[in-house]
């Protein structure tokens, strides 16, 4: 009898999942379910080379559309799934039809964080998270505009370094002490503190958005501290927040993320999650992450569908990013935390150094600025709790491999 998955999200997670479940000899009815008009698609360019124009729409694709109906997949694209009923293993979509299931994938990924603030709904404020939020900010985007940029993380300043790059005059307000700092130690910081200043951006922290004003569109920014900074366009990057409602309105159980195992099967026997919308186990760091990343989506799909076919392989990798941002790739391999010693290799004033984040004397992360080798020997060494020395590990002409 022939067998029905059906994956609902069609981002990474869900497209790499009906890849690996037609790699691995699946040949059942595939249905996958997405909620954007387009097939699965890589989001990082969103904010980088497609935003700057340098790289067509289609490349992001994860796979040519023609591929999905080659392989028999049932795509459903401007579709969302409303409910779901594990008793009669069916889900319920957005345009009235029960479809049956033998298993279930959700790969329902993430959302923006939205500000509740006065005048938040204003025309010109954006957020970045699909391709169509993309376009409409580049169309926006002309020389000499004025960019206020809500958020120092990842996304906030990648699209600052193509905003200032296109001709913009660029702001950048941004909560906290100092930009990423989430994610990277205060030299690392710094580095791109001044970076971004060399480059003409307006960098201002600790500031508290208020308000938007403006007629019809926005008009200016305001802060806590009684500040306004004008805007014709503004794009806020103040995180995600995982979409679980789905699951949990199906009684799964939910903490932070879709609660699954190391094979990234649910609280139900017949239903798997994989990407950043899980909470799953890592035996690596000894603990249960929820992680946003291209990485962990690929890799918890690939387990997912290999679970689904009767293979389990455990999940469990040290997590990985990047981001790009001018001429500088910054990759950051492991989870620092607070109070771990920070290791500077090479000089920031070449634009190529690598910070190494030693805990009790154990290598458990880096940020890699042009430093492709150090990131690559750092996935091994962090995987296998390595101990480094500090002034060894601070000498940069010795290769981190070696050490």
């Amino acid at each position: 009898m022939t067998q029905t998955i059906i994956v609902v999200g069609a981002g990474h997670a869900g497209g790499q999942a009906v890849a690996t479940l037609r790699q691995k000899g699946f040949d059942g009815r595939i249905i996958m379910i997405g909620d954007e008009p387009y097939v699965p698609y890589e989001r990082p360019p969103l904010s980088k080379a497609v935003l700057a124009g340098e790289m067509e729409l289609e490349r992001t694709f994860l796979k040519k559309a023609a591929w999905y109906p080659e392989k028999q997949i049932d795509f459903r694209p401007n579709t969302l799934v409303t409910s779901f009923d594990r008793r009669a293993k069916t889900v319920t979509t957005s345009h009235g039809e029960n479809l049956a299931y033998d298993k279930l994938l959700l790969a329902t990924g993430t959302r923006v964080r939205k500000l509740q603030a006065p005048g938040a709904k204003l025309e010109n404020i954006f957020y970045l998270r699909a391709i169509d939020d993309t376009l409409a900010i580049q169309k926006q985007m002309k020389p000499g505009a004025k960019v206020v940029i809500v958020g120092g993380g990842y996304i906030g300043l990648e699209v600052a370094a193509v905003a200032v790059k296109t001709g913009c005059e660029v702001t950048v307000l941004e909560g906290l002490e100092r930009v990423m700092s989430r994610v990277v130690a205060p030299e690392v910081s710094e580095f791109y503190d001044k970076v971004h200043t060399d480059a003409g951006v307006v960098i201002k922290t600790g500031m508290a958005v208020t308000g938007f004003e403006g007629h019809g569109k926005v008009e200016r920014v305001l802060c806590a501290d009684d500040s306004s900074y004008p805007a014709d366009l503004v794009v806020i990057g103040v995180g995600v927040l995982p979409n679980v409602e789905l699951a949990a309105e199906g009684d799964l159980a939910v903490d932070n993320g879709i609660v699954v195992d190391e094979y990234c099967q649910t609280s139900d026997d017949n239903i798997w999650a994989a990407g950043d919308c899980t909470n799953h186990p890592n035996s690596l760091l000894g603990r249960r992450l929820r992680l946003e990343s291209v990485q962990n989506a690929v890799d918890q799909a690939k387990t997912a569908a290999n679970a689904m076919c009767g293979e389990l392989k455990e999940y469990a990798e040290i997590p990985w990013f990047w981001s790009d941002q001018y001429d500088l790739k910054l990759q950051i391999v492991g989870l620092s935390e607070p109070g771990d010693e920070v290791v500077i290799r090479g000089n920031p004033a070449d634009r190529k150094f690598s910070a190494i984040y030693l805990r009790h004397g154990q290598f458990v992360a880096i940020n890699a600025i042009n430093m492709i080798k150090d990131f690559m020997a750092a996935k091994k060494l962090i995987a296998e709790g390595k101990h480094l020395d500090p002034v060894k590990a601070a000498e940069a002409e010795v290769a981190l491999k070696d050490m």
